[in-house]
C-alpha cells in the first residue's frame, strides 16, 4: 500500500492485521529492552490459522540494571484468529474473492506488554482497514472516529477517503 496520509489530531488502530505484518515494541520513558531479546513481532501462518510469532520480550526498568534484583519474565502466546473483518465494503469478483481468502488469514490485535508500546506501522497490505479517533483534547467534528481501507480500485492500490476531523478550535 502507499504511505498512510496523516490525520492531524487522530490515533490511528487496526483490530486485524493480514499475514506478513510486522510491529515493533518500543519500551516507554524509563525503560529499557532486555539485552539480547527482539522487538519485533510477525503475523504469520500456522496450522490453524494465523497466528502472532512472540519473541522474548521485557521492558525493565532503568533503576533495575544497575541492580541485581531478579526480575520476572513473561511469556506470551496467542491463539490464532479466525474472525473476518466486520465491514466488507464493495469489492469487484477477483477483490471479493481475495478478501475471502484474506479473511481466514488475519491476526487479531497484538498482546499488551507491560511499560511498553507498539510503534507505528508504516507497512500495509491490500485489505488492511485503519480506524482513527480524536485524540483526547480535541473537539470531535462528527464523524469523530472513521476508518481507512487499503484497496486495489482500477489497477491502482489506494486508501479509502477518511470522512473526519479533529480540532482543537474553541
Amino acid at each position: 500500500c502507499p504511505a498512510l496520509p496523516t490525520a492531524e489530531f487522530a490515533d490511528v488502530t487496526a483490530e486485524m492485521y493480514q499475514l506478513g505484518t510486522r510491529l515493533y515494541y518500543e519500551c516507554d520513558s524509563g525503560y529499557k529492552r532486555r539485552s539480547g531479546q527482539h522487538s519485533v513481532i510477525r503475523c504469520q501462518s500456522v496450522k490453524q490459522g494465523a497466528s502472532w510469532d512472540y519473541k522474548e520480550f521485557e521492558c525493565i526498568d532503568e533503576k533495575t540494571l544497575l541492580s541485581t534484583a531478579p526480575t520476572t519474565k513473561s511469556n506470551f502466546t496467542q491463539k490464532p484468529e479466525r474472525k473476518t473483518p466486520q465491514k466488507q465494503e464493495n469489492f469487484s469478483e477477483f477483490d471479493q474473492k481475495e478478501q475471502e481468502v484474506i479473511a481466514k488469514d488475519l491476526c487479531g490485535p497484538p498482546r499488551t506488554i507491560p511499560h511498553a508500546s507498539l510503534s507505528p506501522n508504516k507497512k500495509f497490505y491490500v485489505g488492511q482497514v485503519l480506524h482513527f479517533k480524536c485524540q483526547r483534547g480535541y473537539d470531535k467534528r462528527p464523524p469523530t472516529s472513521g476508518t481507512r481501507t487499503c484497496k486495489k480500485e482500477n489497477g491502482k492500490i489506494i486508501w479509502t477517503h477518511l470522512d473526519m476531523r479533529c480540532t482543537n478550535d474553541s
